[in-house]
């Protein structure tokens, strides 16, 4: 199978390119892709440099490499699209038809979609991601009054990088604990979540996927064995059922998916805007 080359360039962190791009090709299936970010391309020497390393690769793969841009300077975008690359710009296509529609010129300001012009979208954020890492796996539970939304599952589920990921991309102040044997022994909630029902939502994962997971963590145990992942699953998701949790699958979802769908089924409030 020939693996194709992707490069990933933007004039700030790369994060929305690479989103953005990552989004299109799960589209193509049983294809494999190098990924190469190129982050901080914002000045002509850079954009030659970048040109230059793009024409070397695809001198060597003999296949032209896919290129995603979210270049905003015309003058950088038009040097890069030289290249021997598949040339995709997100701002490119729909900077053009928004001046048009709008009768306005683009100012071509780079770093808008991350910036810290607006402080107190800022301070949300770091508020928020604070928030997570403090009540990660069940570390601080004081402050549950706070959360809009508790995650609860067996460990290694997906909890915390949902947690992390809604916190910075959406300001949602989320937190996580973990489910355990001895809570499925007493068929009961944890004690400590049991007057937030309401804000818990469960994530549940299939055994087979979870035995990969906790086994590439601790090799050959028992917390990794297939019939360990499959009582927990399976007592996991029974008990959140008795309690009315609703719950979602995440063994085949990204995390920018499970927390849409988690917003979404909550209905809790974006404070930010990714």
């Amino acid at each position: 199978m020939n693996r194709r080359t992707v490069f990933f360039v933007s004039d700030q962190t790369g994060v929305t390119a690479e989103t953005m791009g990552h989004s299109l090709l799960t589209q193509f299936e049983g294809l494999a892709f190098r990924q190469v970010t190129l982050p901080f391309i914002a000045s002509v020497d850079k954009a030659e440099e970048a040109v230059r390393r793009i024409n070397a690769t695809a001198h060597e793969d003999g296949l032209r490499p896919v290129v995603f841009s979210t270049l905003v300077k015309g003058e950088v975008r038009a040097i890069v699209k030289r290249s021997n690359g598949l040339f995709l710009d997100f701002f490119d296509a729909f900077l053009g038809p928004l001046e048009s529609e709008l009768a306005v010129k683009s100012s071509e300001r780079a770093g808008r979609a991350h910036g810290i012009a607006d402080q107190n979208t800022y301070s949300n954020r770091i508020a928020a991601t604070n928030f997570a890492l403090a009540a990660d796996d069940g570390s601080v539970t004081t402050d549950y009054e706070r959360a809009d939304v508790i995650l609860i599952g067996v460990s290694r589920s997906g909890k915390t990088p949902t947690c992390i990921y809604m916190a910075m991309q959406y300001g949602v102040f989320a937190a996580n604990y973990p489910l355990t044997e001895d809570d499925f022994d007493t068929k009961q909630l944890p004690v400590i979540v049991r007057p937030h029902v309401h804000r818990l939502f469960g994530l549940t994962i299939r055994p087979q996927r979870l035995q990969q997971i906790r086994n590439e963590r601790r090799p050959g145990s028992r917390y990794a064995s297939i019939a360990q992942c499959e009582f927990e699953v399976r007592s996991a998701e029974n008990l959140l059922a008795r309690h009315g949790v609703p719950v979602i699958d995440t063994t085949e979802c990204s995390i920018e998916e499970i927390a849409s769908r988690i917003i979404d089924r909550q209905g809790i409030e974006r404070r930010l805007r990714p």
